[in-house]
């Protein structure tokens, strides 16, 4: 090989695949994605099977699919979520292929939203010897009739596939019965996780007999409590984990599913059981003392007596959900926060919930506490700063997600306090906050006309990076102005040249959700919204920011797979032609009621073509052609939300 002088060049050995595939493996998910599309060499080592793991292709029932299917046959193993499936030719085409192909390395199935029948079923199942997740849910046209497996031979062709089978979903079925439960369940010995959430299960009376379920044979029309117990007694020695959400368990039933004789969970979910109380809870932790986690949010007769007997109990518990339980209050908490094994604890929508005792809970060392990844108290609204401060110090070393949607009392001084302590933090949710301005995002305090210009008086104690003289719970009092002193040119000059506790400080982010935290402007979405990591950003409903904003979010997080900017009215074309280009991750996008025209539309075409949601509703100055346009240009597109667009669905006047 010559240049243009004539002398000779070497050409530039390939790294081995070995080198490239652990290059890769510094990066995320969309990361490596883009860098699979430098070279042959690099896609391949982005194929490696280190980096397929929980990998799933989603795809609808459908002709194009049939060559996707095809192409799959490189796999060393996949996971499949196929969609729309009917009785129609296509689908039992699709079914045919994916059986002859992918039989033997199907890992996971699920058929969300179709309506497909047991032949097609029935002569799929038996190909898919490895199949280790089957995911049935809704498909009531396949349990409506009560014959699914009913012949033996079908049965033992079932068995012999399905033997190895460890996760069974079969939430959401209205017609599940006693004899179609036993013969699928039959068919997979060795579950490990069962969900049955939102099924109709008889746990109490039979509705023909008017006598205790356990006194009658199997049942055609409903899975019964008898039933169930048979089979966790069957599989007592793999089962660990039990989803009965949204059922109507009562206390009896679930004390007679937790005293099942050799079952050991490690994982039990009843969101929304509105009949469980505090008994049923005190008698599940004494017979499962073993629980890792547990899901009873949304029951609502529980109180804080379920919150202790939780932390007396479950000793080595890491996750617990206790969202919308609004009997709940702050006593237990400090027993629960010195449970240590605690990493995740939701208590969103819990009004009584002020913080106070879980500072108490976590003042313990390290060692003795619960060191917390997880935190939601969203609609927490007695949440105030004072708790949020103490609870930053606390958790700075641990804590990866923050939830305080809609704690109104949250303030500038929180906001600080996030930036400066939780430096770990990958998820922040401030939406609703509507007492936080420019200056907590600038990490600044705000000048008011009380405090004195004179550098050598007093001024009262100051927030600082290290909070300056302050107690270590005690945090200053800012004396806010209703509508806060607009952020000035000579302001920012001085926060760039400081070194202050700004957003800037959370280096980690990749979620961030300041929507309807209506006192931001451009002062401080331009400064301090700069994360490359960014993946969802929501700033809906701030009707001071402008393209300026928008402009710079493009150019600094160009890792945006979600960007919501409803309700924005400062939005226009200019932004989202300054931003697009940068923005080519972007699938999901919400624009409802921006002042953008069928410009912005084209635009997304040429620059998004990875587009998978886009909402536009309320945008008068776009019209449905530019919508259909962009709906056949754009092959990922799977929602469009053009809601009165362009005059088009308004109401009739006279």
């Amino acid at each position: 090989m010559e240049d243009s002088d004539g002398e000779d060049l070497k050409e530039a050995p390939e790294l081995p695949q070995e080198i490239i595939v652990y290059i890769l493996s510094f990066l995320n998910a969309s990361d490596r994605k883009e860098a699979s599309l430098v070279c042959h060499s690099w896609y391949a080592a982005s194929q490696d099977l280190s980096f397929q793991i929980n990998v799933t292709f989603s795809f609808p029932a459908s002709a194009s699919s049939l060559e996707l299917v095809r192409g799959l046959v490189r796999k060393p193993r996949c996971n499949l979520r196929i969609s729309q499936l009917d009785g129609f030719s296509i689908s039992r085409s699709l079914l045919l292929e994916v059986g002859l192909c992918l039989g033997s390395k199907v890992e996971s199935l699920a058929l969300p939203g179709s309506s497909i029948t047991e032949a097609s079923l029935l002569a799929l199942l038996p190909r898919l010897t490895s199949l280790r997740r089957l995911d049935l849910r809704g498909l009531d046209t396949l349990f409506m009739s009560g014959a699914f497996l009913s012949r033996e031979e079908h049965r033992q062709q079932v068995r012999s596939a399905l033997s190895g089978l460890k996760e069974l979903d079969l939430s959401d079925l209205r017609y599940l019965s006693d004899l179609t439960f036993s013969r699928l369940t039959g068919c997979t010995p060795h579950l490990r996780r069962l969900s049955l959430a939102g099924c109709h299960i008889a746990f109490e009376f039979d509705p023909y007999h008017g006598c205790p379920v356990g006194a009658v044979k199997d049942s055609s029309a409903l899975l019964s409590l008898r039933n169930l117990k048979r089979m966790l007694t069957g599989q007592r020695s793999t089962l660990v984990v039990l989803d009965l959400s949204r059922t109507s368990i009562t206390p009896e039933s679930l004390r007679t599913v937790a005293q099942v004789q050799g079952l050991v969970l490690e994982e039990l979910y009843l969101q929304g059981c509105k009949e469980l109380t505090d008994y049923s809870v005190e008698i599940l932790v004494k017979h499962q003392p073993s629980l890792l986690k547990l899901d009873i949010s949304g029951c609502t007769e529980l109180t804080s007596r379920s919150v202790e007997a939780v932390a007396r109990g479950l000793k080595s518990l890491t996750h617990l959900s206790l969202s919308r339980d609004w009997r709940i209050t702050e006593k237990g908490l400090a027993d629960l926060l010195s449970v240590p094994s605690l990493t995740s604890l939701d208590l969103s929508e819990c009004p009584h919930i002020s913080g106070t005792e879980m500072v108490k809970g976590l003042k313990g060392s390290k060692t003795s506490r619960a060191n917390l990844e997880m935190l939601n108290l969203k609609s927490c609204t007695y949440v105030r700063d004072l708790a949020v401060f103490s609870l930053t110090q606390l958790l700075g070393d641990s804590l990866h997600e923050l939830d305080l949607t809609s704690c109104v009392n949250v303030t500038d001084l929180s906001v600080c306090a996030i930036s400066t302590y939780l430096q770990k933090l990958v998820v922040l949710r401030l939406g609703w906050c509507k007492e936080i301005t420019d200056w907590g995002l600038l990490g600044m305090v705000q000048k008011t006309q009380s405090e004195p210009d004179d550098e050598t008086e007093d001024r009262g104690p100051r927030f600082t990076r290290t909070f300056g003289n302050m107690g270590f719970f005690k945090p200053p009092r800012i004396p806010f102005e209703e509508r806060p002193k607009m952020v000035t040119q000579n302001d920012l000059q001085q926060f760039k040249q400081r070194a202050g506790a700004s957003l800037l400080a959370l280096k980690r982010l990749q979620e961030l959700d300041l929507s309807a935290c209506a006192k931001l402007t451009d002062s401080s979405i331009t400064q301090v919204v700069r994360h490359p990591e960014l993946q969802r950003l929501s700033l809906c409903m701030l009707p001071e920011i402008t393209d300026d904003s928008l402009a710079s979010v493009g150019r600094h997080c160009r890792s945006l797979t979600s960007l919501a900017l409803s309700q924005c009215p400062g939005i226009t074309d200019r932004g989202v032609a300054q931003a697009v280009p940068h923005l080519q991750r972007l699938q999901h996008l919400h624009l409802s009621c921006c002042n953008i025209t069928d410009r912005s539309v084209f635009l997304l075409m040429q620059n998004c073509k990875r587009l998978k949601t886009v909402d536009v509703s309320r945008c008068k100055n776009i019209s449905i052609t530019a919508v259909d346009l962009l709906q056949s240009r754009l092959p990922f597109l799977e929602n469009v939300h053009h809601k009165l667009i362009g005059g088009a669905d308004l109401p009739l006047t006279d």
